[in-house]
């Protein structure tokens, strides 16, 4: 029997599986106890499947205002084609499942960035990191986001050729691969989902701003929801908007510098304190 269901291949929900050397679920090996991991592993992802669902159609709910919605909104002007939003649900929801049942920390920042996010769909990651240009210099791999599918750039080349990329994102992805943390024990999120832009700057949609009370506010419920997917797993703190926000739902968190604006080093030295380096390789398939 174990020889039989060494390289088992099946599809639930539309999510391919795969007991094999690349499949991320367990480290491989010819014995009943990585089988039963591997079980155990695989349930908790099929019974969240609904549930992950059910939280990213709850994304499609922001306040009125200048805020793009990644996941459900197209930039008609940048996005590469029609499809945009749903590639970016699909690969957003892919990030999230492979983490269910192995994070054990939640970093937390303020809000999507148009460099980042806004074309991901992923908190503090770029496209740059997704299509591998990143591997070389800083050793972050487009699997170490998620595995079970090909990363897709949603932006039009015109608008960077090798994919839009965040300072924040780089130097997150940076320092956990750099820390020797392993990324499926962490994943990245916002008090504020959504993307928050100023429709009067020259850059238009292209564009940050500071998210207003009622932005952080409407973003508490999906806190608490996201906080409940990953139960057990530590809140960290991604400077003091994301603070507050935790503070005001009474959620016990860490706190770490926002790596923006000169806050790199500091950020990378509070998350080593907190946040401990693997105990085997990390995760390179």
């Amino acid at each position: 029997m174990i020889f039989a269901i060494q390289n088992l291949s099946f599809t639930v929900y539309g999510h391919e599986y795969m007991k094999s050397e690349d499949s991320g679920l367990v480290d491989p090996s010819d014995n009943c106890f990585s089988l039963f991991l591997f079980c155990l592993q695989l349930q908790t992802r099929i019974h969240s499947l609904p549930v992950i669902s059910n939280f990213i159609q709850s994304l499609n709910s922001q306040p009125a205002g200048p805020l793009f919605n990644p996941w459900y909104d197209r930039d008609c002007e940048h996005d590469d084609s029609p499809g945009a939003p749903e590639i970016r649900r699909l690969q957003f929801q892919s990030y999230l499942q492979e983490r269910i049942g192995r994070a054990k920390y939640l970093l937390i920042a303020e809000a999507l960035g148009y460099q980042g996010g806004h074309f991901t769909g992923i908190a503090m990651t770029s496209e740059r990191i997704l299509l591998g240009h990143q591997e070389d210099k800083y050793g972050v791999k487009p699997v170490h986001v998620f595995k079970e599918r090909e990363p897709i750039r949603t932006s039009k080349v015109e608008v960077n050729r090798k994919g839009m990329s965040e300072p924040t994102a780089t130097i997150m992805w940076g320092a956990l691969i750099g820390l020797g943390i392993d990324p499926y024990e962490v994943v990245l999120w916002n008090a504020v989902p959504w993307h928050p832009y100023d429709p009067d700057s020259k850059r238009g949609i292209l564009s940050n701003r500071t998210p207003v009370q009622k932005e952080m506010e409407a973003g508490l419920t999906l806190l608490r929801r996201f906080l409940e997917l990953f139960e057990g797993a530590k809140p960290i703190a991604v400077g003091r908007k994301c603070e507050q926000s935790l503070s005001e739902l009474g959620i016990d968190h860490e706190q770490v510098r926002h790596p923006a604006n000169g806050g790199a080093p500091k950020f990378r030295k509070q998350l080593k304190e907190i946040v401990p380096p693997s105990r085997g390789e990390l995760t390179n398939r």
